[in-house]
C-alpha cells in the first residue's frame, strides 16, 4: 500500500479492543490499526455497556475523531456485530466530513429486513445455550462460572444491540463497501453477505477467506492482506465476484 490508512476495528459481541491490538505486528506496511474500546469490557469494565448501536457510535464517533489526522485516510473493519457497529459509525465519521475510504463488513447480515434468533431475554442457561448457538465460537466465559457470571451483563447487552439493529437511513452510503465471509461459515451465507452490495452507492466487493465464521481469529493474516489489497489507490470499488 502506498498510503497510510487507518483501520478504525469494532467488536464482535462480548470482544473488546485487545483483540484488534493483537493484529498489529500483522498488519501491512501502510496500515494502522485503531481499535474502539466500548462500556463494559476490559478497562471500561466497570462502565455501563450499550444495549443499542446508534447511541453506542454517538459515544464512539468523537473518540474517534479526536484520533484522527485531519487529513487521514481511514477505513473501518467490523465482524458480526462489529459490522452493525461499522455501519453505522462511517455514517457519523462521514457526515462529520472525515474521507472514509472504505467500509469492511465481516460474517454479518445486511442492515435491513434482517431475521436473526433472539436469546437476549432468555433465563441464563437459556441465553448461554442460544449464544452457543449464534456465535460461531465458545467464549471463553462460557466454560467458567465464576467469569460467566461477571460477563453475563456485557454478552446480554451485546446480544440485545444485534438483535434490535436495523438500518433506517433512507439514503446509500457513498462509501465503497467490501463484505467479508468465512468460506465454510454456516451462519451467514453467501447470499446474506452480498447484500450489503443495497448499502452503497460507491462500489461493492465481496471476498471469502478461509474459515468458518470466526475465520479472523486463525486467518488473521490473510484478512489483513486482503484489506491491504481492497484499499490500493487503484482500486475504486470492483464487482460483486
Amino acid at each position: 500500500m502506498n498510503l497510510t490508512t487507518t483501520l478504525v476495528c469494532l467488536p464482535f459481541a462480548g470482544a473488546g479492543a485487545s483483540f484488534f491490538r493483537k493484529w498489529a505486528p500483522l498488519a501491512p506496511e501502510g496500515l494502522t490499526l485503531l481499535p474502539v474500546q466500548l462500556p463494559g469490557r476490559e478497562e471500561r469494565f466497570s462502565e455501563t455497556p450499550f444495549t443499542e448501536v446508534g447511541a453506542a457510535m454517538d459515544e464512539a464517533c468523537p473518540w474517534v475523531c479526536e484520533r484522527l489526522d485531519d487529513d487521514a485516510r481511514v477505513a473501518l473493519f467490523g465482524h458480526s456485530l462489529g459490522a452493525e457497529l461499522a455501519h453505522e459509525l462511517t455514517r457519523r465519521l462521514v457526515a462529520r466530513g472525515v474521507r472514509v475510504t472504505r467500509l469492511f463488513v465481516s460474517g454479518a447480515h445486511a442492515p435491513r429486513d434482517r431475521s436473526v434468533e433472539r436469546i437476549s431475554a432468555l433465563d441464563d442457561a437459556g441465553f448461554v445455550a442460544g449464544l452457543r448457538r449464534v456465535a460461531g465460537f465458545s467464549h471463553p466465559a462460557m466454560n467458567d462460572p465464576e467469569l460467566l457470571e461477571i460477563m453475563l451483563p456485557l454478552l446480554r447487552a451485546d446480544s440485545r444491540m444485534h438483535e434490535e439493529y436495523r438500518s433506517r437511513h433512507p439514503d446509500r452510503l457513498n462509501v465503497p463497501v467490501t463484505s467479508l465471509r468465512g468460506r465454510d461459515d454456516t451462519l451467514i451465507s453467501a447470499a446474506e453477505a452480498v447484500r450489503w452490495a443495497g448499502e452503497t452507492s460507491a462500489g461493492f466487493d465481496y471476498a471469502e477467506i478461509d474459515g468458518s465464521h470466526m475465520y479472523l481469529t486463525d486467518h488473521t493474516a490473510s484478512l489483513l492482506a486482503a484489506i491491504a489489497t481492497a484499499l490500493q489507490p487503484a482500486d475504486s470499488g470492483s464487482p460483486v465476484r
